[in-house]
């Protein structure tokens, strides 16, 4: 990537590299073009995986196993009703891309104050996902003034963050709770130690960065009165193009079309 992503140059300014992979990260038109995936998620012990399309009014999901299993009759059957109900009502697909939407905007506003939020260092280079990648440590700022409470998360945690050498973007946050933290979110409350929070991403083809792999283990209290446990692994898998131009309703046209294993009613109990 030239001099700038020097081994020198790295461990001089290591902040100047995460700037740069923030911008990168933000840049408009990221995720531009829509992709198709398998996403296999563990939620508190419930397991499920989903074929999920990407599209320009968000994102179309059709649930194919359960547990580990494929969907009962009924099951698949409740699925194909709730796509052919979600083509008759484009109202409730504006209202969930409106909160991916809102999510998005979170999200990216935490991945904006990342350079102020931490401290860096330069460890090693590593073996990255999608070519060699820098390995930062990184612990809070005592200078960091979190704008709002969203960001107050940042002042207890630790970690790593890998940025791809060739293309300045990030493949990997790993980080832990070093401290008990205020958090926002939505539900106010605070976070215990010893938390822990994995994003990995990489390039899934033509230059297009996909998350493929999360695990959020968090526990805590909101309004210190409700226990709040959250223990998440997704896996998204088997990345495939679909047309820029797609709606939501060509997505949901193709999943209705998909022919996923169906178990007999004695193999798996309706869900």
């Amino acid at each position: 990537m030239g001099q700038a992503m020097t081994q020198d140059a790295v461990a001089a300014d290591p902040v100047a590299l995460v700037r740069r992979a923030v911008a990168n990260e933000l840049k408009p038109g990221n995720g531009a073009h829509p992709y198709r995936y398998k996403l296999h998620k563990v939620d508190n012990n419930r397991v499920t995986t989903k074929e999920i399309i990407e599209t320009k009014d968000g994102d179309v999901a059709r649930l194919i196993e359960y547990d580990g299993h494929p969907l009962g009759p009924v099951a698949n059957q409740d699925e194909l009703d709730r796509l052919n109900n979600l083509l008759q009502h484009p109202e409730v697909q504006e209202h969930r891309h409106k909160r991916e939407q809102a999510d998005s905007n979170r999200a990216n506003e935490m991945i904006r104050l990342l350079p102020d939020a931490f401290l860096y260092h330069f460890e090693s280079m590593e073996q990255g996902p999608s070519g060699q990648a820098v390995r930062l440590s990184l612990k809070p700022n005592p200078a960091f003034h979190p704008p709002d409470r969203e960001a107050e998360v940042y002042a207890g945690m630790a970690g790593e963050l890998w940025i791809d050498q060739q293309q300045e973007r990030m493949v990997k946050l790993d980080v832990h709770l070093i401290d008990y933290v205020n958090f926002g979110w939505g539900i106010l409350g605070k976070l215990y130690k010893g938390g822990s929070i994995l994003v990995e991403q990489k390039d899934v083809g033509n230059d297009h960065w996909e998350q493929y792999h999360f695990k959020l283990n968090l526990h805590g209290k909101a309004l210190m009165l409700k226990s709040l446990e959250f223990d998440t692994t997704e896996d998204e898998t088997d990345f495939a193009p679909v047309s820029a131009g797609w709606g939501y309703q060509d997505a949901v046209k193709l999943l209705l079309t998909l022919k996923p294993p169906v178990a007999e009613p004695s193999q798996l109990s309706q869900r």
